[in-house]
């Protein structure tokens, strides 16, 4: 009798993962989307009364949630928060100052490095430091951005930051490689968020993002919440060091 091959499980079940920026937006989606998977999410974010709003929501769903306050910029507390060894560990936290580079300040440069690379960094050792304490496999995921891949108008910083976490992400995934820890990035392209909203009301920058995205629309969070679960479950498990671009086509060229 033919034996045929069977899918890997996409469940979470009895898996714990931390989501980072998850208080809204594509975070928020993360969260949501380990959750429906059976994983119990603790979702982390600055500010926590949008945060409860999440958790909250989550929970009333029937799912298994908890908030964790944490400015991951701040390394005294980032580290003991990521002392526990997690399943999954998802950053979804970021920030960006758009602008001319002629114009960009070192304070804009050191704030947005701060946030988008220097913690991303930090969090990325720490949660490996102890997935391999525990003798476990384990799997980060960062959300990162096309523009890691390419530039943009007015995105130098952003751009910098993003095309450093891309290289991070591929030595990280050399060094862990044998421990089973995985790391790889999600790329989006620009996703209809309240934060994103002030861009698609600029028509001229509208019209610019729909001439470079192939498909005939812009990107939804949820539009990522597969790409998330694919690389936090054992659907996976072969894949690390790399990129899954979410972007409508932007990169193909």
């Amino acid at each position: 009798m033919t034996h045929l091959p069977r899918t890997p499980s996409i469940s979470l079940a009895g898996k714990v993962a931390l989501v980072t920026g998850a208080s809204s937006g594509i975070g928020q989606g993360c969260a949501v989307a380990l959750a429906e998977a059976g994983a119990h999410v603790i979702c982390a974010a600055r500010g926590m009364d949008r945060l409860q709003d999440t958790v909250k929501a989550i929970q009333a769903e029937g799912y298994s949630a908890e908030a964790l306050a944490l400015d991951q910029s701040d390394l005294s507390a980032l580290e003991p928060a990521m002392s526990r060894s997690f399943d999954v560990v998802v950053n979804s936290a970021g920030l960006a100052r758009h602008g001319p580079a002629v114009d960009t300040t070192p304070k804009d440069f050191d704030a947005v490095i701060g946030v988008n690379l220097r913690s991303a960094y930090f969090l990325s050792a720490y949660a490996a430091r102890a997935m391999q304490a525990a003798g476990k496999p384990g799997t980060i995921i960062h959300i990162s951005s096309q523009m890691g891949h390419v530039g943009g108008v007015d995105r130098a910083l952003y751009c910098a930051t993003k095309h450093g976490l891309e290289g991070m992400v591929k030595a990280m995934a050399i060094e862990w490689g044998k421990s089973a820890v995985r790391i790889n990035t999600i790329c989006p392209t620009f996703i209809r968020t309240p934060l994103t909203q002030s861009t698609f009301d600029n028509l001229e920058r509208a019209a610019w993002i729909m001439d470079k995205i192939k498909l005939p629309r812009v990107g939804e969070v949820e539009d990522i919440m597969g790409a998330v679960l694919y690389l936090a479950s054992d659907l996976s498990n072969m894949v690390t060091g790399t990129a899954m671009m979410i972007d409508g086509g932007w990169t193909a060229g």
